[in-house]
């Protein structure tokens, strides 16, 4: 049983902890598996410290009301695009983020949500503002 608790601890304190709860959602024909981090401390972190990321996968910030929402690169490894999204999922704006930068990156207008994925994805795929991000409604509500 020591030897258990020592092999959480060691995990926990190496950041390996477990991964945020993800959901399905999709840019027209294109599936994401986003991770959802819906409470402060999680949104906090977000995805810093890690070192890559998989094509499809993203993490999906949920804020509890819709507000104007800022993202800076500290601590985080690796580049990102950042689409911040309205309470009906259409993309507000994009920014590209570089890592380990302190630049802010604010939506222009409140919004409830935002996605990151590696950078350039939105891009590559040719979503834009305006096109629409579904499978929101199964994301858990933001505290």
């Amino acid at each position: 049983m020591k030897r258990l608790s020592c092999l959480v601890f060691i995990l926990l304190a190496s950041g390996a902890a477990l991964a945020a709860p993800t959901i399905e959602l999709s840019a027209g024909m294109h599936r994401i598996e986003a991770e959802v981090v819906s409470n402060a401390a999680d949104r906090a972190t977000g995805l810093m410290n890690r070192s890559s990321m998989p094509a499809h996968r993203g993490m999906l910030f949920v804020f509890p009301e819709a507000g104007v929402q800022c993202f800076w690169m500290k601590n985080t490894l690796i580049p990102l695009s950042i689409a911040f999204l309205d309470d009906a999922g259409r993309i507000a704006q994009i920014a590209e983020m570089q890592p380990q930068s302190l630049d802010n990156h604010c939506s222009a207008r409140p919004v409830r949500f935002a996605l990151e994925m590696n950078a350039g994805w939105f891009q590559r795929r040719g979503i834009a503002p305006g096109a629409k991000i579904n499978g929101l409604d199964k994301a858990p509500p933001g505290r």
